[in-house]
């Protein structure tokens, strides 16, 4: 038993209810921290070549009234959107786009990815 203190001792351990309580929200903590890292994409880098083939996917697409699959990056998360492009507006860099519940809006300068879906 003396052992046993001893080594709570030096390991610096509790029987403290609060402190086991406050040491399991710092794990849990620790746990969501280490969630976000792993979730964590860098942004894409893309070429000339790259941003050309997505204006032209999305030039054919509206012109065409396809639906679309676009890919965009922010803040270390790729997020997929689906649905009709309506609207890009080069001033303002922004892309319009319905989907079965409503029109949404994109910033181009976020869009990593585009492709067209073959159903009308």
């Amino acid at each position: 038993m003396k052992e046993e203190s001893k080594f709570r001792q030096h390991v610096g351990a509790t029987t403290n209810p609060e402190s086991k309580k406050q040491q399991g929200t710092m794990l849990t903590e620790h746990v969501n921290t280490l969630r976000e890292v792993e979730n964590y994409m860098p942004q894409p880098r893309l070429d000339e070549y790259d941003m050309q083939l997505i204006n032209n996917e999305m030039d054919v697409a509206m012109k065409r009234q396809r639906h679309i699959l676009i890919h965009t990056w922010r803040d270390g998360q790729v997020t997929r959107h689906q649905g009709k492009i309506v609207d890009i507006n080069i001033t303002n860099r922004v892309l319009t786009y319905e989907d079965p519940f409503k029109s949404r809006t994109l910033l181009i300068d976020e869009i990593v990815s585009v492709n067209s879906d073959d159903k009308k």
